[in-house]
């Protein structure tokens, strides 16, 4: 068994969740590919997908919905779980999920959508970020919570190894 862990990240925080949701799968004994979905030219190895991105302005990265528009066949045959990072500071809330996650869960068919707190650091942003992150006073800071990260791929690790490989 096989898993594609791919996220799109503007600034690293994200691309950080996947690798840890590979590393986590890895020692449950499920074989993991973690890269990003722009050198994703294939789905045909995995048995298996994990899809993340970074939430912008309340959106998925154009990465990440660039490869479920590429692969959207091949992600509606295959158990494929979601996840979304971007909150800050509070634990998410109902209007923390992505305005376009709804479209990409039925266009992939995904079993599960999580969303992730995220991390801030002001000195990787550009002008325009800061300007925003200022006005909306978002405190700077990691607030990944990577034990429910850990229990999140837990579970997927469970639910892949007790379906039958093609």
């Amino acid at each position: 068994m096989k898993v594609l862990v791919t996220a799109a990240s503007k600034h690293g925080s994200t691309a950080e969740i996947a690798k840890a949701i590979g590393a986590h799968l890895t020692t449950a004994g499920v074989e993991t590919d973690v890269r990003p979905p722009d050198e994703v030219t294939t789905l045909l190895p995995y048995d298996g997908v994990v899809l993340g991105s970074g939430v912008y302005a309340g959106r998925w990265l154009g990465d990440a919905k660039e490869l479920v528009e590429r692969e959207a066949r091949s992600l509606r045959t295959l158990p494929v779980w979601l996840f979304s990072s971007g909150p800050i500071g509070e634990e998410p809330r109902p209007q923390d999920v992505p305005l376009d996650i709804a479209a990409i869960r039925e266009r992939t068919g995904a079993i599960d959508h999580r969303v992730f707190q995220g991390r801030l650091e002001r000195d990787q942003l550009g002008l325009v970020e800061k300007a925003i992150m200022s006005v909306v006073h978002a405190p700077d800071g990691d607030f990944r919570d990577w034990d429910a990260i850990a229990d999140w791929t837990a579970s997927i690790a469970r639910t892949l190894q007790a379906r039958p490989v093609a």
